[in-house]
C-alpha cells in the first residue's frame, strides 16, 4: 500500500469514529431534552398546588397578622428612637 492509501484508510476510520460519537451525543441530546420535558411538567405540576401564604388564612387571621406587624413595627421604632 502507499502512503497516500494508508491515509485515506486512517481518515475513514476516524471519520467513522466521528459519525458514530455525533450519532452517540444527538441520542443523549434527544434523552436530554426528553427528560427536560418530563422535568417541566413536573414543576409546573407543583406549582399549580401551591397556594401563597396569604390565600392559606382567612381573612381575620391576616388582620390580626397585619396587627401583630405593625406592633412589632411601633416597639422597633420606640427602642431605636430611644438609642
Amino acid at each position: 500500500m502507499n502512503v497516500t492509501t494508508e491515509h485515506t484508510e486512517r481518515f475513514k476510520e476516524l471519520l467513522e469514529e466521528v459519525y458514530t460519537e455525533v450519532d452517540l451525543l444527538k441520542k443523549q441530546l434527544k434523552e436530554a431534552k426528553r427528560e427536560q420535558l418530563h422535568l417541566i411538567k413536573k414543576l409546573e405540576e407543583e406549582r399549580g398546588k401551591q397556594t401563597d401564604i396569604f390565600s392559606a388564612i382567612s381573612e381575620s387571621e391576616r388582620l390580626a397578622m397585619r396587627q401583630q406587624i405593625t406592633s412589632l413595627i411601633h416597639k422597633i421604632d420606640s427602642h431605636l428612637e430611644g438609642n
